[in-house]
């Protein structure tokens, strides 16, 4: 039998590949000979690096940048193993675990850290980057980004106007004359999962800015700043990004990239899907297995166990895809809608949360050896039988 197992990290718990490893254990107990193919996976989100670092053989590049407080962190980046294709979270230089509840502050953060990661990638010689939107604590349009990829933003005295996004109001030019010439050459491909425009009551400011910090009386600046900055943008480079559907994310960072980079938006485990040859390897495959944390009726919404049974309806339409998650939750019941074959918890037992994080690999293998004792029931079941329930 040939087994693809594709799931995404179970957040706090375990990697994705992880997650497959321990899936493969519980596989072996009973299909000893079985052919077994990994595919670690993520949907553009935290684990998007890592995954696609474990499914290519690529590597980790750990650097320094700047934080999104101003102050240097440790960040990283992946090298596929294609050794052409660098993937970026960017939350691994500008996120919001960089900041504390009460250092929070959108109008100060800064996306330059970002921009740091992609000048290491870029070093390196790769021809195609991959940045993954989510988890910011910015709220800078992409500006710090931008800055440190060498573009100027100048105000009406013909200074240097400063990071952040309580800074975008003070915009009177745009200097592109310095930027990197390698971003020209290089193909930007944008993980980004939601929709929300750059301005207005959907937007980066109003949507997502109490997360990261921000006051009414801030969202306000924030937002009437970022409109000021798209109008130059507009006026300047002939780019319209106020209303572009994702050019929000990430606190206006996708709306940076696409006014300063030849960068496209992609759902994010359609990114992934792509470059782990997902689809090609399910092809020939007896059962598809996936999961995550938590699976609810949000699951459909382009959450990893969607995506792949997703693609897996597409190239195999008769393979049964199992889910596994830590956690179930409401309106599970519409995935069966969506090709899912059966979704099973994990837990063995009620008990605090801390331990069931600790466990997860003991209990992901042995929930996998459970489904597969119950495979081996419909391999063994007698043909009589097999046709009279057909």
């Amino acid at each position: 039998m040939k087994f693809v197992l594709a799931p995404d990290s179970f957040k706090e718990s375990m990697t994705a590949l992880q997650v497959a490893d321990s899936m493969e254990k519980g596989l072996r107990r009973v299909f000893r000979d079985c052919q077994i193919v990994k595919v670690p996976m993520a949907d553009g989100g935290e684990g998007t690096v890592q995954s696609l670092v474990d499914a290519t053989q690529g590597k980790i590049i750990n650097v320094e940048v700047m934080g999104p407080l101003h102050h240097r962190v440790q960040a990283e980046f992946g090298l596929l193993g294609d050794g052409e294709t660098a993937v970026i979270e960017m939350a691994s230089a500008s996120g919001i675990t960089h900041t504390t509840e009460e250092n929070r502050n959108p109008l100060f953060t800064t996306t330059y850290g970002t921009g740091e990661l992609i000048k290491q990638a870029l070093d390196l010689g790769v021809q195609k980057i991959i940045i993954g939107l989510g988890g910011s604590a910015t709220n800078d349009g992409g500006q710090g980004m931008a800055c440190a990829l060498g573009i100027k933003f100048m105000d009406s005295q013909g200074n240097e106007v400063g990071l952040g996004g309580g800074n975008l109001h003070k915009i009177a030019s745009i200097d592109m004359s310095d930027i990197d010439p390698r971003i020209a050459e290089t193909d930007f491909i944008v993980a980004c999962d939601v929709t929300n425009p750059l301005i207005g009551p959907n937007g980066a400011s109003s949507v997502f800015g109490p997360q990261k910090g921000a006051t009414p009386e801030m969202i306000q600046t924030l937002d009437r700043n970022l409109e000021m900055y798209a109008e130059k943008i507009n006026a300047q480079l002939g780019i319209s990004v106020a209303t572009i559907p994702g050019a929000g994310a990430a606190g206006g960072l996708g709306a940076g990239l696409l006014a300063f980079t030849p960068a496209h938006l992609q759902q994010g485990i359609d990114i992934v899907i792509q470059f782990t040859g997902l689809a090609e390897k399910i092809i020939g495959a007896d059962v598809v297995f996936t999961g995550e944390g938590g699976i609810d009726y949000q699951t459909k919404f382009g959450k990893t166990p969607y995506g792949v049974a997703n693609i897996t309806k597409k190239v195999s339409p008769h393979t049964p895809v199992i889910a596994l998650a830590g956690a179930i939750g409401e309106g599970v019941e519409s995935l069966y809608d969506e090709n899912f074959t059966a979704i099973f918890g994990i837990l063995r037992q009620a008990g605090p949360l801390g331990e069931a994080l600790k466990e997860g690999e003991k209990n992901v293998a042995f929930t996998t050896e459970n489904i597969a004792r119950l495979l081996t029931v419909g391999i063994n079941m007698p043909k009589s039988i097999d046709k009279h329930n057909t």
